[in-house]
């Protein structure tokens, strides 16, 4: 995993960000595409269960394909031609269909292609969208939302994946342990130094290192799985980050066609995450 993490620091690095091969060119990331072909192995799957949170079955977590698309999420970030450097550029929201399950050694052909850039309160957010199709049918897909900070435009909406401002109050504790990140990097291939270590966290501005928001959707998902259709559609914004260790409340309330749910702190009640599920 040192090159993929090379490369997407490198952009960071004052001097060698503007060596030939490193230096961002800019341009329009909605041309930038992905593409790959996988197949589901009952290792992996198993691996991603145990640290998410799932029970292992013959059908694939609804996020765990994520992961097989990330590092096609990669490479279109560490491209030249996508204007920002992945380091810093933070993930804030994820929508997440299933059409049908996924079983266990299923082979998907998987795409993943940038949007246009467009203004966000905080600066400047892009969607990256992945598709998973199966004998020319599209059986998941997934919208992940990516926010470069800078310049804001107060009038700009977030775009709330939520459909309201009230978070469902945190009703079960859980207790991370300071390895999550970790342990995670290990089965999805994201070892963003944010996420792995006090002193890595630290040369990033966080007081020590914090959940991975795709971690944190798929253990919500995992409290939630027996209650959800097979065609299936989860939003989630994520809010504050989570430090790690940490202890966060879990909470769900049933709304309209799905279920509202939240990852809060215990203490404040202030939320780290908002979500919500409905049919497809």
């Amino acid at each position: 995993m040192v090159g993929p993490l090379l490369k997407a620091a490198l952009p960071s690095i004052p001097v060698v960000n503007q060596l030939p091969g490193v230096r961002k060119t800019g341009g329009d990331p909605s041309l930038l595409h992905e593409a790959r072909t996988a197949t589901v192995t009952c290792e992996r799957m198993r691996a991603y269960a145990a640290v998410c949170g799932f029970p292992v079955k013959d059908t694939v977590p609804l996020t765990f394909p994520h992961v097989l698309a990330f590092p096609l999420h990669m490479a279109v970030m560490t491209s030249p031609q996508f204007p920002f450097p992945a380091i810093g550029t933070v993930h804030i929201a994820n929508s997440v269909t299933a059409h049908r399950p996924v079983a266990v050694g299923e082979t998907l052909d998987l795409e993943v292609h940038a949007s246009a850039l467009r203004p966000h309160p905080k600066g400047t957010a892009v969607d990256f969208v992945a598709t998973a199709t199966a004998d020319g049918a599209t059986v998941w897909e997934s919208t992940s939302t990516y926010l470069r900070r800078g310049k804001s435009d107060a009038v700009v909406s977030t775009g709330s994946t939520d459909g309201s401002t009230e978070v469902v109050p945190g009703r079960v504790t859980w207790r991370l342990a300071g390895d999550v990140g970790r342990r995670y990097a290990a089965v999805s291939g994201d070892h963003n130094p944010i996420h792995l270590y006090p002193l890595t966290a630290k040369a990033l501005g966080f007081p020590r290192q914090i959940a991975h928001g795709m971690w944190s959707l798929a253990r919500c998902v995992a409290a939630l799985e027996n209650r959800l259709p097979d065609a299936v559609t989860v939003d989630a914004e994520f809010k504050k980050p989570i430090l790690l260790p940490g202890t966060v409340a879990f909470g769900q309330d049933p709304v309209d066609d799905g279920l509202a749910f939240a990852l809060t702190s215990p203490k404040s009640g202030a939320p780290h995450l908002i979500g919500r599920t409905r049919r497809v």
